[in-house]
């Protein structure tokens, strides 16, 4: 290597550097309106005598509007750049906050945080796909670190808003958190930008891959057949995330779990979940996608079926639950990765955007249904059943005999 090529590496590696910590401090601040919910949702039934069902249909439609909005922001990122876009969804994310404080009934509270939820989706999507272009031959591991902020920023934020929530009620509570993530968020997006050009780098799969060479578009994703297995096993496997983001503190109150325990995985689960996609995306830069997601997804359902047994007992309930947190953050990192391996990473925020959409449906699974599951037969045990069932099913549709890359000959101009 010349040495101006040298030093060219080295510059890229430097602004791709700051730009990593920028999108891991955003991640780590939207994470509030996903990992946080289950405390706002205790308030909520507490202070205002609101239903499981109606606190569970917000944490739904944040998720629906978190990831029906990342296949248009992501066209509008790769076309005309983050910069703009990310600015303007940071100011919304702490305006959802903030109005949410003076919501006086579901219908109200789900318009406002659903507001600010469209501000999450961007800027989570933006976030991820710079880790994407940014560090291809790091591509699994600068995913991780990225998506670990989304994962572990709840274990800075949760004990404080606790204590706001406590202290001073649940609206003091959404204007305050709101207030702070706009005015953290608003100069670290507007530092993120992406590559001019796709940086060349190599594959975290280990079959032959030639879908990284050749720079699928979105419509040209969507006519292989491999897309569509990542997208149903995407459905299948942050369930257990999202289902304990959003209802931790309802399953502790019904499995008799003491508050010091309670505590502890407050601040345990989100940082597992995000340790897990670090280990996530480094374990896949060296193994293949493919393996790693048959062996962390087998493991969890494991986990789960535990859990669902031994979920009355303080000790095995938070220890099964970090567990189950230190697997179920990897879908995060494993498909923003398999779809720059796959489909190359031009149009990453595109595709990846579009195959978003598929934690709507676990964001339904975790949500509503969750809620409808538990109204019907009194407990989280059959829940934590039909989780563990469907991620059993997504580690065999995972494995390299079936999900392989596309090749550019399947793919008709």
């Amino acid at each position: 290597m010349t040495p101006y090529l040298k030093v060219l590496e080295l510059m890229i590696m430097s602004r791709g550097l700051v730009i990593l910590i920028c999108a891991v401090a955003n991640m780590m601040i939207i994470s509030v309106y996903q990992y946080s919910w289950s405390l706002y949702a205790y308030a909520l039934i507490r202070e205002l005598g609101w239903s499981p069902i109606e606190t569970s249909l917000a944490f739904t439609i944040y998720v629906y509007l978190s990831t029906f909005i990342q296949p248009l922001s992501g066209y509008l990122a790769d076309t005309y750049g983050p910069r703009r876009l990310s600015t303007i969804s940071s100011i919304i994310v702490g305006l959802g906050f903030m109005l949410s404080s003076i919501a006086r009934s579901p219908t109200e509270l789900y318009l406002t945080f659903g507001l600010g939820s469209l501000g999450v989706g961007i800027l989570y999507g933006i976030s991820t796909a710079s880790a994407v272009k940014w560090f291809p031959n790091r591509r699994g591991l600068a995913t991780g670190v990225v998506t670990f902020g989304f994962g572990a920023g709840a274990s800075v934020f949760n004990l404080p808003i606790q204590y706001i929530i406590n202290e001073f009620g649940l609206k003091p509570a959404f204007t305050y958190v709101g207030a702070f993530m706009m005015l953290a968020l608003v100069p670290t997006s507007y530092l993120i930008t992406y590559p001019k050009q796709p940086l060349s780098g190599g594959s975290g799969s280990k079959s032959n891959n030639v879908g990284g060479a050749y720079q699928f578009k979105p419509i040209e994703m969507l006519r292989t057949w491999q897309w569509y297995v990542i997208y149903v096993t995407f459905i299948a496997t942050p369930t257990t995330a999202l289902m304990f983001g959003a209802q931790l503190k309802l399953m502790a109150t019904e499995f008799n779990i003491p508050a010091s325990y309670l505590n502890l995985m407050l601040v345990l689960f989100p940082l597992a979940n995000g340790l897990s996609r670090v280990i996530a995306g480094f374990v896949s830069d060296r193994i293949g996608r493919e393996r790693t997601m048959v062996l962390f997804y087998s493991s969890l359902g494991s986990i789960l079926l535990g859990l669902a047994y031994l979920c009355s007992v303080p000790e095995a309930f938070t220890l099964l639950a970090i567990m189950a947190s230190l697997l179920s953050g990897a879908p995060y990192t494993f498909y923003p990765s398999i779809i720059g391996d796959y489909y190359g990473t031009k149009y990453a925020t595109a595709n990846y955007g579009i195959t978003y959409t598929a934690k709507a449906w676990s964001g339904l699974i975790a949500g509503w249904i969750t809620g409808y599951i538990v109204a019907t037969y009194g407990t989280y045990k059959v829940a934590l059943i039909v989780t563990a069932i469907i991620t059993l099913i997504a580690a065999l549709l995972s494995s390299p005999l079936i999900l392989r890359p596309p090749r550019r000959i399947n793919i008709k101009e």
